[in-house]
């Protein structure tokens, strides 16, 4: 099947956000796009409705266009659930899953994919910025909105199609990948991989698939990205941050291996030398805050050098990226307090973030509100999450959000916050912890609680974000 055969499109579940950056790109390739969702509002609406792409809420059999030759549903419905699915079924009408429509596209072109747990929606923008900003004209499909991008893809001229490839229920398997960037391997999904090994196999195996002219660029601080590499026929480039005080074991089979030293630390920026082996490259700036993001930048340098990238046009690039939404999101001042988003749903990526929230400001009381993400996700994670806080100074942990793949489960955030409490008398942390059912009760109870020149961090990857919205009167 090729997409370009079909004209009118129909995606059910349009708002999710990959199903929403496959729908600006269809829609900016030409194709006469429209679809439907809950009526929950959604992130994704601003780039979707700002692309003139139509929009039915919720599910009924009245939304439908009056030509669909084919549809694309998101994993989250199926035939048996949704309404629309299961009468659209029976009209002879193809059907693909978002993973396989984007593999379809992917597959058509120089197919360069960002996986891994962590980092992938900056990693995938970053470098579809520097390649656009270079002259390389890629397409793009990223997993949020950026303002630099006016949305959440772009569609080029080139050959070079780089996109955020999700490992949830092995989506990487409908990807054929030219070049691959797997910046980490930490167990998650839960719901769907029901042990670590099932969960490092799907990355083992993706990365087998890259053929032999193909490249992988890997971080190999991260002993099990190593470990997948063992049967990797492409030319291998690795990187690292190089620290005082830890030693990376550095594999001799790969083709280069860059790292970052020399660090220094300001207010707004971040630099660094990078390095390939005993030669100096040049010295790189970034305006990202966090060590996570000096990672992440070495996984964006290393993929644009291998794609021919002059060192001077990857500095001069690479510093002026600002950034997708909900990644160390400043949405702005509240009673004095700086309000700041971010996606982080997993206990690595809170870490993660609240460094580079210290690093960033260092004398500022940190405030941190967290949604969990998924019965699943904290049950199986829940001792890792106890440990996370530790640099926050308060800390309110909602209610989970579940999700509409998962409605219900056996544990809630009052065992959350029993075991960071439990945690917290080991270390002899200092550190108020309080529950709250929904987010009405924190749109009511935080700005109580906050003071001026606070830090509050609104954490998760559910709708948290939308209390700081109306704090700040910002429209979705």
């Amino acid at each position: 099947m090729k997409i370009n055969d079909f004209k009118n499109i129909y995606m059910v579940g349009i708002k999710g956000v990959g199903m929403a950056m496959l729908a600006q790109f269809l829609h900016g390739s030409g194709f006469k796009v429209s679809g439907s969702d809950i009526s929950d509002k959604f992130l994704t609406e601003k780039s979707l409705t700002k692309a003139k792409i139509k929009i039915k809420q919720g599910f009924s059999l009245k939304n439908f266009p009056d030509k669909i030759d084919l549809v694309i549903y998101s994993s989250a419905y199926n035939f048996e659930d949704n309404i629309e699915l299961k009468y659209l079924k029976n009209k002879n009408i193809p059907f693909l899953t978002y993973a396989e429509a984007l593999g379809l596209l992917f597959d058509n072109h120089f197919g360069i994919s960002v996986c891994g747990s962590h980092g992938k929606t900056t990693v995938t923008s970053w470098l579809g910025y520097v390649l656009k900003k270079s002259g390389l004209d890629p397409s793009v499909l990223n997993g949020s909105y950026v303002k630099q991008f006016k949305g959440s893809a772009l569609i080029g001229k080139s050959e070079y199609f780089v996109a955020e490839s999700d490992e949830y229920q092995n989506k990487l398997r409908f990807f054929n990948p030219k070049g691959v960037i797997l910046n980490n391997v930490d167990y998650d999904h839960p719901d769907y991989f029901k042990t670590p090994v099932e969960y490092f196999k799907v990355f083992a195996e993706f990365v087998k698939k890259i053929p032999k002219n193909g490249w992988l660029v890997v971080n190999i601080e991260d002993a099990l990205v190593l470990k997948t590499t063992r049967d990797c026929q492409a030319s291998i480039i690795g990187y690292f941050v190089k620290d005082n005080d830890k030693t990376v074991i550095v594999p001799n089979n790969f083709k280069k291996i860059y790292y970052a030293t020399n660090i220094e630390i300001t207010s707004k920026s971040q630099f660094f030398d990078l390095f390939c082996g005993p030669k100096k490259i040049g010295r790189f700036k970034i305006s990202l805050p966090g060590r996570h993001n000096i990672s992440n930048s070495l996984a964006v340098i290393s993929a644009s050098l291998q794609l021919g990238l002059s060192v001077n046009t990857i500095q001069k690039n690479l510093f002026t990226f600002l950034g997708p939404a909900q990644r160390f999101d400043i949405l702005g001042k509240y009673k004095g307090a700086t309000i700041i988003n971010d996606y982080a749903h997993h206990p690595s990526e809170i870490k993660a973030l609240l460094q580079a929230v210290k690093q960033r400001y260092p004398n500022k009381r940190i405030v941190t509100v967290f949604h969990p993400h998924t019965f699943s996700r904290t049950e199986a994670l829940i001792n890792n999450f106890a440990q996370s806080f530790v640099l926050s100074d308060d800390l309110y942990v909602v209610e989970i959000y579940s999700s509409a793949r998962e409605k219900k489960g056996n544990i809630s955030s009052i065992d959350l916050i029993k075991k960071i409490r439990q945690y917290n008398s080991t270390i002899n942390k200092k550190q108020n912890v309080s529950f709250l059912k929904d987010l009405n009760s924190m749109e009511k109870k935080i700005p109580t609680k906050i003071k001026k020149n606070d830090v509050v961090l609104l954490l998760g990857a559910g709708d948290i974000f939308r209390v700081g919205y109306k704090w700040l009167k910002i429209k979705v």
